[in-house]
């Protein structure tokens, strides 16, 4: 009997070892004369305990990492091919408190399938929103999608549906749909994650936008540092192609729809809409004054929807269980779930998919289980490198677009990085000016020459050169660069900058300056 394995081939997964862990098994399984079948997956997303391996006994699997390729002896040894205890096991995969507590609606698939077999795809109610979306009027299906509460899940937080809507309505000979898959914040994988893991759900999810705009092209952009990403997409694209869910006739409708992987070349203001059409078109990568808005005229002047992968990969599920089922989690105007990305000095490092309206206490204590240092916590960055940063006093904000921005916070893409007490504020926002001054597109004198005056003060306030006034300089710089950006980009880099003064101000006033004697 041959006993199947699961190995990860997520990126995370393979920069700790797993394809030598799965090499490793196979040989000692070749030796001990044993017929294995290992299946390459996703990430859980548990990144603590990869590589994960899952051996399937019974109607379970059973789970055992992290895993190395010297324990993989042991492993045979203590029986895991029939699910045999082990330091390293874990138990069934499903019943890890981690996982277990989860709400997966958007990532159910993830780490559970084969990426690449549409097959097992389908098997768990893959397609199922497309083909019920074939059966509707394009009207219909953005009612859909905007009655479940969707909202951008890239960071700016836009109706989903009302972006739709726009571009259905918009007179033009060519629609598009754009897939926004740069990932560029630090401390978030959420994305790459389901390129690689599930990369037919992000497929559905824009042929579904296709069929609801008239669009019949999509391309996903995203950036040339995600190797594997792109090789899953491109792979899984021609899976699709040939069994006719893409092309001229998707699912046999007779409406078309096909889509291309491009790459850019990982320039973080290519994460902004504009700046990410004008790359797409082969220009620089620069931002574009609106209006006119994308949805008008965005890619070569035609109406486009630009939407994250997130974003895009929840809509198979609103239209398979319908919007009244994806609007039921969350709170207030967050509804459904966000796949919340813990990173940084933390324990349990991973993604957690759950509805809206968990405190920030709550992921980064209970969940992420505290510092990886054993140290206490002094600030959490929400956002990316544009985000706030949260002092353990604002723990009780419970995650939700409205709750954050209300305490001068985003949720961005919702990744989390966490730090110890070490930390020195003044550092971390000189570090968002600096982000800045690199990553600027040049095109307004606010984030261009704002970033970079606002590196040299806080050069200064370190350097103990007239800290108040360089202070007052500094928070002056911030208004300048909130109001007078043309992008976020140059708009959102003071929220790191102003929170760190905020509540973090005895990092701002460094040692008093000693004088050399004459």
């Amino acid at each position: 009997m041959t006993v199947k394995l699961y190995v990860p081939k997520d990126a995370a997964a393979l920069a700790l070892g797993a394809d030598r862990v799965a090499a490793a098994i196979e040989r000692e399984a070749i030796a001990r004369g044993v017929a294995v079948s290992i299946v390459r997956n996703g990430s859980r997303g548990m990144h603590w305990l990869e590589p994960l391996v899952e051996v399937v006994v019974g109607h379970e699997r059973i789970a055992y990492g992290p895993v190395r390729p010297d324990d993989v002896a042991s492993l045979f040894d203590a029986g895991f091919l029939e699910g045999g205890a082990h330091p390293l096991c874990r138990g069934a995969t499903k019943d890890i408190p981690f996982l277990k507590q989860q709400t997966r609606l958007t990532f159910a698939r993830c780490g559970i399938v084969d990426p690449l077999s549409l097959d097992d795809y389908r098997r768990f109610r893959g397609l199922t929103g497309l083909e019920k979306a074939i059966e509707m009027a394009p009207g219909d299906i953005v009612r859909e999608v905007t009655d479940s509460g969707l909202r951008g899940r890239g960071g700016a937080g836009f109706p989903t549906g009302i972006k739709w809507k726009t571009v259905l309505e918009a007179a033009g000979e060519r629609k598009y749909i754009v897939c926004n898959a740069d990932e560029g914040d630090s401390g978030t994988f959420a994305d790459r994650m389901i390129m690689e893991g599930d990369p037919f759900v992000l497929i559905e999810g824009m042929a579904i936008a296709g069929l609801a705009t008239g669009a019949t092209m999509g391309f996903i952009y995203t950036r040339s540092e995600y190797p594997h990403a792109i090789a899953a997409m491109s792979a899984a694209i021609e899976v699709a192609r040939r069994e006719g869910v893409l092309g001229p006739s998707v699912l046999g409708s007779g409406r078309a729809f096909d889509m291309e992987v491009r790459v850019g070349a990982g320039a973080y203001v290519c994460g902004e809409e504009t700046a990410l059409l004008n790359s797409l078109e082969g220009k620089r990568g620069v931002v574009r004054a609106k209006p006119p808005l994308p949805a008008h005229k965005g890619l070569f002047d035609c109406p486009t929807v630009i939407n994250n992968v997130i974003s895009l990969a929840s809509v198979p599920v609103i239209l398979d269980r319908g919007a009244a089922f994806y609007r039921d989690f969350g709170m207030g105007r967050s509804r459904g779930t966000i796949p919340i990305q813990i990173a940084g000095n933390v324990k349990h490092g991973g993604l957690y998919e759950t509805a809206f309206g968990l405190s920030l206490g709550e992921i980064v204590d209970h969940i992420g289980g505290g510092t990886a240092s054993g140290r206490p916590v002094k600030a959490v960055q929400v956002g990316g490198p544009l985000g706030a940063y949260f002092p353990r006093a604002l723990f009780d904000t419970p995650f939700d677009y409205e709750a954050f921005a209300a305490k001068d916070g985003l949720i961005g893409h919702a990744g989390i990085v966490v730090f110890d007490d070490t930390v020195d504020m003044l550092h971390q926002a000189r570090f968002a000016m600096e982000f800045c001054a690199i990553e600027s597109c040049g095109k307004c004198t606010p984030c261009r020459i704002g970033s970079t005056r606002g590196v040299e003060v806080a050069d200064n306030i370190a350097h103990g050169v007239e800290p108040e006034k360089n202070r007052e300089l500094l928070a002056d710089l911030c208004n300048t660069m909130k109001f007078g950006s043309l992008c976020a980009l140059g708009g959102f880099t003071p929220y790191p900058v102003m929170s760190a003064m905020t509540h973090f101000p005895e990092d701002f006033t460094p040692a008093p300056r000693v004088e050399a004697a004459e």
